[in-house]
């Protein structure tokens, strides 16, 4: 336990946990501190980039087997339940009404890029590796759990929901989904060479920029939780921060039956356990414009992200190399 206790402390004393801090803080003291949009979005390109290519590259050495495959498999099936148990929570143990239930829950079957981006730093600083194909499974879990909200308005709401043409094309062709995609693509088409030659772009920098990027996600964390507190109920706040240990044993169980190292099960945990806060939202607004985007906005990236990003992940890891032994 004192093993596990040290390892959580560590973690949450890294930089990246840190500026992410120092982004919350700056912004509930009011500074004047910020990060030029054209910055931020920048910052978010070079990582989607780095962490796709790398991906690629890892499944190029390692190449195309069975374990991959059931990956994708599992990853399509739990961005398919997750919403399903979400919202039977929310249902339970707060006000919300079915549309704004479902469009929360959308967001926590869906995955946080960002949020697997530190988780894969995180292990990296332990010393552990993870399967490079876990990025293809983020890109999986990206859409299906939108189609579970759907289902879940048309199933419980008043009006039901219409699946509105163009809507699946906009979701995979999504920014985010389209950059990572495209670059573990081509790190997989390059492979090893590839890498050699792009290695001073891509490695050495990333802790750096990942830091940046998180100092951003930190103001405006905190922006949210300033300006949208009257959202933040008991039970919607508690939903917040349960529904992501919920997703992570799930993730847990579905790591170890695929036989994953230690870093691919604390990856899949996190995947399991973030929620979207680029490519839902987006979708939200075209599929379902009644909901409420101050609820689902606020809790995906006002209480689940900090969590994650600073109780969250630790625990994930040290539970997962509990369980595996590592």
């Amino acid at each position: 336990m004192d093993g596990i206790l040290a390892l959580a402390i560590g973690n949450l004393l890294s930089p990246i946990i840190l500026f992410f801090a120092l982004g919350l803080l700056a912004s509930f003291a009011r500074s004047d501190l910020s990060i030029p949009e054209a910055v931020a979005k920048g910052l978010s390109i070079y990582l989607l980039i780095s962490i796709g290519f790398k991906g690629g590259v890892s499944v190029s050495d390692h190449g195309l087997d069975g374990t991959l495959l059931l990956s994708l498999v599992a990853g399509l099936i739990l961005s398919f339940t997750l919403p399903l148990i979400a919202f039977a929570l929310l249902r339970g143990i707060t006000r919300l009404d079915v549309t704004d239930a479902a469009a929360v829950a959308a967001h926590y079957g869906s995955i946080s890029i960002v949020t697997f981006v530190a988780a894969t730093s995180v292990i990296g600083s332990a010393g552990l590796a993870a399967e490079g194909y876990m990025v293809a499974v983020a890109a999986v879990m990206e859409a299906p759990a939108i189609l579970s909200a759907l289902w879940l308005i048309a199933r419980y709401g008043t009006a039901g929901a219409e699946f509105e043409e163009g809507l699946m094309r906009e979701i995979l062709l999504n920014g985010s989904i389209v950059l990572l995609v495209g670059s573990f693509a081509i790190g997989w088409i390059t492979g090893a060479d590839g890498m050699e030659m792009i290695a001073p772009f891509i490695v050495a920098p990333f802790q750096g920029v990942l830091c940046l990027f998180l100092l951003d996600m930190g103001l405006v964390a905190g922006r949210g939780l300033r300006e949208a507190r009257s959202v933040l109920t008991p039970g919607v706040f508690v939903f917040g921060v349960v529904m992501p240990p919920i997703g992570a044993v799930l993730g847990l169980g579905a790591g170890l039956l695929l036989g994953l190292s230690t870093g691919g099960v604390v990856l899949f945990m996190t995947l399991c356990a973030s929620a979207s806060y680029i490519a839902v939202p987006a979708a939200m607004r075209v599929a379902v414009p009644e909901a409420n985007p101050s609820v689902y906005l606020t809790l995906a990236l006002g209480v689940t992200f900090p969590f994650n990003l600073t109780l969250g992940i630790p625990l994930y890891l040290a539970v997962a190399s509990l369980v595996t032994g590592a």
